[in-house]
């Protein structure tokens, strides 16, 4: 299976991986599981770890690389079909994440609750 991490789940895959739930831990740890980071995440752990928001490894694609995950490029049609989705979350970093979900078939991985509301599949990080 596809699994897509939102970033809560992203920081929690890689410092505290105990701390996601049995589900969660047991797709990223599976080797026949593809684990994506969106470079979304990225750019949102970049932005707040600058504005002294958040502790992250200075190198965030390092780490994602290191703990055998892919990372996902955001394209125009990710962008396109993030601000087309229905106004149930305004994050846009999170609404990036369920555009890119349903574009490339991937479960999203995330502890907020509002994710549901969208047509992506998701599982409780």
């Amino acid at each position: 299976m596809r699994f897509l991490l939102d970033t809560s789940a992203l920081l929690l895959a890689l410092s505290e991986p105990e701390r996601l739930s049995p589900d969660a831990r047991a797709a990223v740890e599976d080797p026949a599981s593809t684990v994506l980071v969106s470079a979304a995440s990225v750019w949102e752990i970049a932005i707040k770890r600058s504005l002294g928001k958040l502790e992250a490894p200075e190198s965030i694609v390092g780490a994602v690389l290191d703990a055998g995950f892919e990372t996902l490029d955001i394209t125009p049609g990710h962008a396109e079909r993030a601000g087309s989705l229905p106004p149930h979350h305004r994050d846009p970093f999170d609404r990036m994440l369920v555009a890119q979900a349903l574009a490339e078939g991937c479960t999203l991985l995330t502890r907020d609750d509002a994710l549901a509301a969208y047509e992506a599949p998701t599982l409780r990080a």
